[in-house]
Protein backbone atom coordinates (compact mmCIF):
# COMPACT_ATOMS: atom_id res chain seq x y z
CA UNK A 1 0.00 0.00 0.00
CA UNK A 2 3.21 2.60 0.00
CA UNK A 3 2.25 3.51 -3.63
CA UNK A 4 -1.45 3.74 -3.01
CA UNK A 5 -3.39 6.41 -1.31
CA UNK A 6 -4.07 6.72 2.36
CA UNK A 7 -7.42 4.75 2.34
CA UNK A 8 -9.83 4.78 5.21
CA UNK A 9 -12.90 3.62 3.99
CA UNK A 10 -14.05 1.05 1.41
CA UNK A 11 -17.45 1.26 -0.48
CA UNK A 12 -18.69 -2.41 -1.49
CA UNK A 13 -20.63 -3.05 -4.55
CA UNK A 14 -23.05 -6.18 -3.47
CA UNK A 15 -24.27 -8.46 -6.62
CA UNK A 16 -21.21 -10.20 -7.76
CA UNK A 17 -18.97 -8.35 -5.26
CA UNK A 18 -20.99 -9.67 -1.58
CA UNK A 19 -22.91 -11.92 -2.91
CA UNK A 20 -22.47 -14.73 -5.67
CA UNK A 21 -23.92 -13.20 -8.53
CA UNK A 22 -25.04 -16.91 -10.33
CA UNK A 23 -26.02 -18.16 -7.76
CA UNK A 24 -28.10 -14.93 -6.30
CA UNK A 25 -29.59 -14.06 -9.31
CA UNK A 26 -29.94 -16.79 -11.75
CA UNK A 27 -33.43 -18.33 -10.40
CA UNK A 28 -34.63 -14.60 -9.73
CA UNK A 29 -33.61 -12.98 -12.91
CA UNK A 30 -36.11 -15.59 -14.96
CA UNK A 31 -38.86 -15.50 -12.36
CA UNK A 32 -38.49 -11.26 -12.91
CA UNK A 33 -38.54 -12.02 -16.90
CA UNK A 34 -41.38 -14.24 -16.59
CA UNK A 35 -43.56 -12.07 -14.18
CA UNK A 36 -42.99 -9.05 -16.64
CA UNK A 37 -43.60 -11.15 -19.94
CA UNK A 38 -47.54 -12.27 -17.87
CA UNK A 39 -46.09 -16.21 -17.63
CA UNK A 40 -45.69 -16.09 -21.44
CA UNK A 41 -42.28 -17.87 -21.68
CA UNK A 42 -41.20 -17.40 -24.94
CA UNK A 43 -41.30 -13.33 -24.29
CA UNK A 44 -39.68 -13.96 -21.29
CA UNK A 45 -36.45 -16.01 -22.96
CA UNK A 46 -36.33 -12.72 -25.19
CA UNK A 47 -36.71 -10.13 -21.90
CA UNK A 48 -33.55 -12.12 -20.70
CA UNK A 49 -31.62 -11.93 -23.84
CA UNK A 50 -32.67 -8.12 -23.87
CA UNK A 51 -31.45 -7.58 -20.32
CA UNK A 52 -28.13 -9.41 -21.11
CA UNK A 53 -28.93 -13.20 -19.84
CA UNK A 54 -28.47 -16.08 -22.25
CA UNK A 55 -32.26 -17.65 -21.27
CA UNK A 56 -30.21 -21.46 -21.97
CA UNK A 57 -26.73 -21.09 -19.89
CA UNK A 58 -27.89 -18.37 -17.87
CA UNK A 59 -24.66 -16.50 -19.04
CA UNK A 60 -24.41 -12.74 -17.95
CA UNK A 61 -22.85 -10.29 -20.58
CA UNK A 62 -20.49 -7.87 -18.60
CA UNK A 63 -22.00 -4.44 -17.78
CA UNK A 64 -25.62 -5.50 -19.53
CA UNK A 65 -28.67 -4.43 -17.52
CA UNK A 66 -28.99 -7.36 -15.34
CA UNK A 67 -25.29 -6.95 -14.79
CA UNK A 68 -25.36 -3.30 -13.73
CA UNK A 69 -28.67 -2.12 -14.47
CA UNK A 70 -31.08 -0.46 -11.53
CA UNK A 71 -34.58 -1.61 -11.14
CA UNK A 72 -35.95 1.31 -13.29
CA UNK A 73 -33.20 0.76 -16.00
CA UNK A 74 -34.19 -3.06 -16.39
CA UNK A 75 -38.31 -2.25 -16.20
CA UNK A 76 -37.46 0.28 -19.20
CA UNK A 77 -35.26 -2.28 -21.07
CA UNK A 78 -38.36 -4.94 -20.48
CA UNK A 79 -40.59 -2.80 -21.59
CA UNK A 80 -38.77 -2.35 -24.97
CA UNK A 81 -38.32 -5.65 -25.34
CA UNK A 82 -41.84 -6.16 -25.30
CA UNK A 83 -43.57 -6.76 -21.62
CA UNK A 84 -46.47 -5.03 -21.52
CA UNK A 85 -46.51 -3.74 -18.57
CA UNK A 86 -46.28 0.16 -18.06
CA UNK A 87 -43.20 1.63 -15.96
CA UNK A 88 -44.92 2.33 -13.07
CA UNK A 89 -46.30 -1.17 -12.55
CA UNK A 90 -43.77 -3.43 -13.70
CA UNK A 91 -41.13 -1.17 -11.39
CA UNK A 92 -42.67 -1.92 -7.61
CA UNK A 93 -43.05 -5.37 -9.13
CA UNK A 94 -39.25 -5.95 -9.85
CA UNK A 95 -38.27 -4.48 -6.83
CA UNK A 96 -40.51 -6.80 -4.55
CA UNK A 97 -39.14 -9.70 -6.36
CA UNK A 98 -35.52 -8.55 -5.74
CA UNK A 99 -35.94 -7.81 -2.20
CA UNK A 100 -37.72 -11.29 -1.20
CA UNK A 101 -34.26 -12.87 -3.47
CA UNK A 102 -32.01 -11.37 -0.95
CA UNK A 103 -33.78 -13.65 1.99
CA UNK A 104 -32.29 -16.18 -0.39
CA UNK A 105 -29.03 -14.59 -1.71
CA UNK A 106 -25.78 -16.46 -1.65
CA UNK A 107 -22.53 -14.82 -0.39
CA UNK A 108 -19.24 -14.93 -1.81
CA UNK A 109 -17.10 -15.77 1.28
CA UNK A 110 -18.60 -15.46 5.23
CA UNK A 111 -18.80 -11.66 5.25
CA UNK A 112 -19.40 -11.23 9.04
CA UNK A 113 -15.77 -12.34 9.62
CA UNK A 114 -14.62 -10.26 6.61
CA UNK A 115 -16.21 -7.11 7.86
CA UNK A 116 -15.57 -7.42 11.55
CA UNK A 117 -11.95 -7.85 10.32
CA UNK A 118 -11.91 -4.74 8.07
CA UNK A 119 -13.89 -2.66 10.99
CA UNK A 120 -11.35 -3.29 13.43
CA UNK A 121 -8.41 -2.15 11.65
CA UNK A 122 -10.51 1.32 11.86
CA UNK A 123 -11.56 1.40 8.26
CA UNK A 124 -14.99 2.81 7.11
CA UNK A 125 -17.35 0.52 5.65
CA UNK A 126 -20.28 0.96 2.77
CA UNK A 127 -22.69 -0.37 0.48
CA UNK A 128 -24.16 0.59 -2.70
CA UNK A 129 -25.84 -0.74 -5.23
CA UNK A 130 -27.98 -0.81 -8.02
CA UNK A 131 -30.86 -2.56 -5.98
CA UNK A 132 -33.33 -0.92 -4.04
CA UNK A 133 -32.36 0.39 -0.67
CA UNK A 134 -34.68 -2.50 1.04
CA UNK A 135 -32.82 -5.34 -0.41
CA UNK A 136 -29.36 -4.28 0.55
CA UNK A 137 -30.62 -3.99 4.23
CA UNK A 138 -31.99 -7.83 4.20
CA UNK A 139 -28.82 -8.93 2.74
CA UNK A 140 -26.62 -6.98 5.32
CA UNK A 141 -28.99 -8.31 8.46
CA UNK A 142 -29.13 -11.79 7.05
CA UNK A 143 -25.11 -12.24 6.95
CA UNK A 144 -24.29 -10.30 10.02
CA UNK A 145 -22.70 -7.02 8.63
CA UNK A 146 -25.42 -4.47 9.57
CA UNK A 147 -23.44 -3.46 12.78
CA UNK A 148 -20.02 -2.62 11.05
CA UNK A 149 -21.82 -0.78 7.88
CA UNK A 150 -21.82 2.96 8.07
CA UNK A 151 -23.69 3.69 4.95
CA UNK A 152 -25.55 2.15 2.89
CA UNK A 153 -27.43 3.58 -1.11
CA UNK A 154 -29.42 1.89 -2.96
CA UNK A 155 -30.70 3.63 -6.18
CA UNK A 156 -33.27 4.62 -4.93
CA UNK A 157 -31.64 6.13 -1.38
CA UNK A 158 -31.17 9.63 -3.22
CA UNK A 159 -28.17 9.80 -4.20
CA UNK A 160 -28.49 9.01 -7.76
CA UNK A 161 -27.38 6.16 -9.95
CA UNK A 162 -24.70 4.41 -10.99
CA UNK A 163 -22.05 5.70 -12.80
CA UNK A 164 -22.57 9.03 -11.19
CA UNK A 165 -20.56 10.14 -8.03
CA UNK A 166 -23.23 10.32 -5.97
CA UNK A 167 -23.01 7.04 -3.80
CA UNK A 168 -19.72 7.98 -3.14
CA UNK A 169 -20.34 11.58 -2.46
CA UNK A 170 -22.72 10.20 0.06
CA UNK A 171 -20.56 7.75 1.69
CA UNK A 172 -17.79 10.28 2.56
CA UNK A 173 -21.11 12.97 4.18
CA UNK A 174 -21.61 10.05 6.18
CA UNK A 175 -18.32 9.39 7.36
CA UNK A 176 -16.37 12.29 7.02
CA UNK A 177 -13.76 10.82 4.62
CA UNK A 178 -12.62 12.76 1.34
CA UNK A 179 -13.45 10.66 -1.93
CA UNK A 180 -9.15 10.35 -1.60
CA UNK A 181 -9.55 7.76 1.10
CA UNK A 182 -12.19 5.63 -0.13
CA UNK A 183 -11.74 2.56 -1.75
CA UNK A 184 -14.54 1.43 -3.93
CA UNK A 185 -14.79 -1.90 -4.80
CA UNK A 186 -17.31 -3.92 -7.53
CA UNK A 187 -17.26 -6.34 -10.18
CA UNK A 188 -18.43 -4.32 -13.17
CA UNK A 189 -17.56 -1.36 -15.04
CA UNK A 190 -20.36 1.05 -13.48
CA UNK A 191 -18.83 0.61 -10.26
CA UNK A 192 -15.08 1.26 -11.23
CA UNK A 193 -16.73 4.19 -13.37
CA UNK A 194 -18.89 5.79 -9.89
CA UNK A 195 -15.47 5.60 -8.45
CA UNK A 196 -13.43 7.42 -11.46
CA UNK A 197 -16.25 10.06 -11.39
CA UNK A 198 -15.72 10.24 -7.63
CA UNK A 199 -12.31 10.63 -7.21
CA UNK A 200 -12.17 7.68 -5.41
CA UNK A 201 -8.43 6.77 -4.13
CA UNK A 202 -8.42 3.16 -5.32
CA UNK A 203 -10.90 1.39 -7.83
CA UNK A 204 -10.77 -2.51 -7.18
CA UNK A 205 -12.23 -4.63 -9.48
CA UNK A 206 -12.90 -8.10 -7.94
CA UNK A 207 -13.69 -11.21 -10.55
CA UNK A 208 -16.44 -13.06 -8.66
CA UNK A 209 -19.13 -11.25 -10.58
CA UNK A 210 -19.94 -10.46 -14.13
CA UNK A 211 -17.10 -8.61 -15.12
CA UNK A 212 -13.38 -9.89 -16.19
CA UNK A 213 -9.99 -9.80 -15.99
CA UNK A 214 -10.47 -7.79 -19.89
CA UNK A 215 -13.65 -6.05 -18.74
CA UNK A 216 -12.22 -4.52 -15.50
CA UNK A 217 -8.54 -3.97 -16.52
CA UNK A 218 -8.79 -0.50 -18.26
CA UNK A 219 -10.66 1.02 -15.28
CA UNK A 220 -9.41 -0.09 -12.41
CA UNK A 221 -5.86 -0.14 -9.84
CA UNK A 222 -5.91 -3.22 -9.56
CA UNK A 223 -8.06 -6.57 -9.68
CA UNK A 224 -9.00 -9.41 -7.13
CA UNK A 225 -10.20 -12.60 -7.35
CA UNK A 226 -12.72 -12.05 -4.81
CA UNK A 227 -13.18 -9.88 -1.70
CA UNK A 228 -10.87 -11.71 0.86
CA UNK A 229 -8.41 -10.16 -1.09
CA UNK A 230 -8.72 -7.06 0.78
CA UNK A 231 -7.59 -8.63 3.83
CA UNK A 232 -3.50 -9.01 3.05
CA UNK A 233 -4.25 -5.66 1.29
CA UNK A 234 -5.09 -3.80 4.18
CA UNK A 235 -3.22 -6.04 6.73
Amino acid sequence: MNDKPRIAGILFDKDGTLLDFDASWGPVNREVALMAADGDQALADALLQACGMDPVSGDIVPDSLFAAGNTVEIAEGMIVAGSPFALDILVPKIDACFAKAAEFSVPVTELQPLFASLHGKGLRLGIASSDNERSIRVAAERFGILPFVDYIAGYDSGHGKKPEAGMVLGFCAATGLAPSEVAVVGDNNHDLHMGLNAGAGLKIGVLSGTGSRETLTQHSDMILSDITGLEALFA
